[in-house]
């Protein structure tokens, strides 16, 4: 089964509805409910996707659309390792730094995200969700 970690841009635009990003994010996360692919996300996920969904909606709507994303993701630790592999990283961007060291610490060879700029030092493959899809079918 193919293994693949989820930048959280992707997650949101699932989770947020945020078009046109969401039909796709709705194809990958799709794949991952029904079996084909597993997704692997980092714990740090789910602090930036509850402060970008809480814009949007209450608290409580917020936990309830995070408690059921939780059942269809595998969610990795951001450990002191992922921390230490990230500040010693060329990344500029610190938050994809500890995204791509969860990824690397966990032996995962593919990042999907919508924002490949930001990962252009990764030393594993790194896709659009589009571009993931279109391999796949």
């Amino acid at each position: 089964m193919t293994k693949v970690f989820v930048d959280t841009d992707v997650c949101i635009d699932l989770l947020s509805g945020r078009k046109p990003f969401n039909k796709t994010a709705e194809i990958l996360f799709s794949l991952a409910d029904n079996g084909k692919i597993k997704i692997y996300v980092s714990s740090l996920s789910f602090a930036n996707i509850d402060y970008v969904l809480r814009s949007r909606y209450s608290a409580t709507h917020s936990r309830k659309i995070i408690g059921t994303f939780k059942t269809i993701v595998n969610v990795l630790p951001v450990s002191s390792k992922t921390i230490d592999l990230a500040v010693a990283s060329d990344f500029n961007d610190f938050e994809d730094a500890i995204q791509y060291s969860c990824a690397i610490e966990n032996n995962l060879t593919m990042i999907i995200t919508r924002n490949i700029k930001d990962y252009k030092k990764s030393a594993i493959k790194v896709l659009t969700p589009e571009t993931f899809i279109s391999i796949l079918y």
